[in-house]
């Protein structure tokens, strides 16, 4: 099919054969982990700068791996010891980087609409959202999306049960939206204070007792208490909400015998998850970390040119 995509600022406007295209790319970018050699020139003379405004492991490590193994070269840029110390803003810092000849530039920031904003004032780099504030990060999902088809042969009328802090996760609103659009049943659970008011506008299931929504599950995904976003006193205390909402064995023996448990990292055992859980025969979170590797290398792939 012909790439119709520069940028990826969230998957709300990307076709359901669009993301099933990522995907059949991503198989073939996943291969190449398990060789000798890691790198193809698919990128080769191709400048990427990962701008990062808040902390992350995962997602830029996994972004970095994916621009060097299709031999792009990478420039690391971080908020402190930088520019925007001394007063530069956002839209300067982005014009100094593409003046030095940056073809693309991958984003994290705690605002809302960064991404979008940095796409409309660059000319000619692409812009790869890796996370705006409480709003989307679509990458997540979509290497969501691709474990679980790697484990399902159609996710068509598939149930995810997202359970946890949704109002302050940008992962459960890509997902939200990605899930939908491959036919999935969302459900959502969690403290009633912990719910965006607009979910009817998702089209997804508010269920407040988890063990009704991982009911029939073929996919229960956690979701980190976002402590770092969240005001104080949303719910009791940690120990109760791992009482009332934490996944653990019991919650999970709810759901279809062969349900994956999906966690987007870093986890919070004994919070949103119990040890027995991550680390049980059903966990495929580190796989969804494998995943993240191959899913963006074929993003970059497809929107860089490669695959022309």
């Amino acid at each position: 099919m012909e790439w119709r995509h520069r940028n990826l600022i969230d998957i709300d406007c990307w076709e359901k054969e669009e993301i099933l295209h990522l995907i059949d790319q991503a198989r073939n970018m996943e291969d190449l982990l398990d060789r000798p050699i890691k790198k193809v020139p698919a990128l080769r003379g191709k400048l990427i700068v990962n701008l990062f405004f808040e902390p992350s492991t995962r997602t830029r490590v996994s972004f970095e791996l994916a621009e060097k193994m299709l031999s792009a070269d990478v420039v690391n840029w971080s908020a402190s010891g930088s520019s925007t110390a001394k007063g530069e803003t956002l839209r300067d810092t982005a014009w100094t980087l593409e003046s030095m000849g940056a073809d693309a530039i991958v984003i994290r920031h705690g605002a809302v609409g960064a991404a979008s904003y940095l796409q409309r004032k660059l000319k000619h780099a692409s812009v790869f959202n890796a996370g705006d504030g409480a709003h989307a990060h679509p990458t997540q999902a979509l290497l969501d999306i691709y474990t679980a088809s790697k484990h399902f042969s159609s996710l068509e009328g598939m149930k995810i049960a997202i359970v946890g802090d949704i109002v302050h996760s940008r992962v459960a609103r890509s997902d939200m939206i990605g899930f939908k659009k491959m036919g999935c049943d969302v459900v959502v659970s969690g403290p009633k204070t912990l719910m965006p008011p607009e979910l009817e506008y998702y089209g997804v299931k508010y269920l407040s007792d988890p063990k009704e929504a991982v009911r029939g599950a073929n996919m229960v995904y956690l979701l980190r208490i976002q402590r770092e976003r969240q005001e104080e006193g949303l719910f009791p205390s940690l120990d109760e909400y791992f009482k009332l909402f934490g996944a653990d064995e019991e919650l999970i023996a709810l759901a279809e015998k062969d349900a994956l448990v999906m966690h987007p990292g870093p986890i919070n055992r004994r919070v949103e998850i119990d040890s027995a859980v991550a680390d049980g025969p059903q966990s495929v979170i580190l796989e969804q970390v494998r995943s993240g590797v191959a899913v963006r290398m074929a993003l970059l792939y497809l929107c860089l040119g490669g695959a022309r």
